[in-house]
């Protein structure tokens, strides 16, 4: 922060908390030979000196690796952090009731790792798999993909591990870690009678 004060610029830098290693009146490193003064407020302990030219340096250096190393984490943080996607494969045109928490769902589906490997599957046994949504009786990305669905619609759910069986995997067909790919279809909705 520059203030102009009678016989030249002054300056306070930095404004709050000096480096432990540089006390005294010093130059910015950005404004390079020019000269400053120590504001005549400011007790200035002359003999520990003016910090070199290679400490300011070293001191902005630090400051710019570590506003970088900040915004990579923040954004390996952000990156880390998948979202469920949901895609519709199929839609239906009448559509009475939609799928809610509660509901019993019939389903058929083909589940596959990233790289396309298949894991599970309903179809080669046509045997839909029974479940009631919403109650943590499958996996959180089916409970929250499977909501406002319509008998007869298909989608296609990529559930990142968080929302699907997290670091510990599945083993031995699904590792740590994994993002699962689905094809779902809907066959049938039971809804319970409200009370």
């Amino acid at each position: 922060m520059r203030v102009n004060k009678g016989a030249g610029p002054w300056l306070l830098w930095p404004p709050l908390t000096p480096s432990p290693r540089c006390w005294g009146p010093r130059a910015s490193p950005l404004l390079t030979g020019l000269v400053f003064h120590a504001l005549p407020a400011l007790p200035v302990d002359w003999s520990v000196g003016v910090c070199s030219r290679r400490d300011m340096r070293l001191s902005w250096v630090l400051t710019v690796l570590s506003i970088c190393l900040s915004a990579l984490a923040t954004a390996a943080g952000a990156e880390g952090k998948r979202k469920l996607q949901i895609g519709v494969k199929k839609r239906v045109d009448h559509c009475p009731i939609k799928s809610r928490k509660g509901d019993v769902l019939h389903m058929h589906y083909t589940g596959k790792l990233e790289d396309g490997t298949e894991f599970d599957s309903s179809l080669p046994q046509n045997q839909p798999f029974v479940f009631s949504l919403g109650t943590g009786q499958v996996i959180k990305g089916w409970d929250q993909g499977l909501l406002g669905m319509c008998e007869g619609e298909k989608r296609k759910l990529v559930i990142p591990s968080e929302l699907g069986y997290g670091e510990r995997g599945a083993p031995p067909k699904i590792p740590g870690g994994a993002t699962l790919v689905f094809e779902v279809e809907l066959l049938k909705i039971e809804r319970r009678s409200e009370l």
